[in-house]
């Protein structure tokens, strides 16, 4: 959804409502593929006063992602809200209001960009998981494996040499 500045500030209703749905292709983000699994449904308004257009949105939409641990696809909904300042006048100077490059805001470039902010880095399909085997790669929240965990933190090392025997 294309949004003309010049339209919006020359109107004299200054508010509208938004109601619609966006498609979007999967996207990369930090070597991943994220997939929506359904539209991203979009409710709010939009409100212009002088040169300044508002945005108060709420997104909702279902994503696919692997996880950072064991790498099973899962999905997850994505619930934010979204509240944007757009100007296209340099001489207003403000860290809260993005400047705009020509007379257009993309809302579905605004939106994609407010879902990528809230995903964390890591993202995982539980807060339990439990991950790959080091050794053998196996899935260790469906199947238990014999490896032997003998890895060691480096900076640990030197403690090795205080047991001799298995004790520990």
């Amino acid at each position: 959804m294309i949004i003309k500045l010049s339209e919006i500030f020359s109107k004299r209703e200054k508010k509208k409502q938004i109601n619609c749905e966006i498609h979007q292709e999967p996207f990369e983000f930090e070597g991943g593929l994220i997939t929506p699994l359904k539209d991203i449904s979009i409710h709010g308004e939009m409100k212009a006063f002088e040169d300044i257009l508002e945005l108060n949105l709420k997104v909702n939409t279902v994503l696919e992602d692997s996880c950072s641990r064991c790498l099973e696809n899962f999905s997850f909904e994505v619930d934010t809200t979204l509240n944007e300042k757009f100007t296209n006048k340099s001489t207003i100077e403000t860290e809260d209001i993005i400047l705009v490059e020509g007379d257009v805001v993309d809302i579905a470039e605004v939106v994609i960009n407010s879902i990528i902010s809230t995903l964390p880095i890591k993202r995982l399909c539980s807060e339990s998981c439990k991950g790959l085997c080091h050794s053998c790669g196996i899935n260790l929240n469906h199947h238990k494996c014999n490896c032997e965990n003998l890895e060691v933190d480096s900076r640990l090392e030197v403690l090795k040499s205080f047991f001799t025997d298995k004790e520990v």
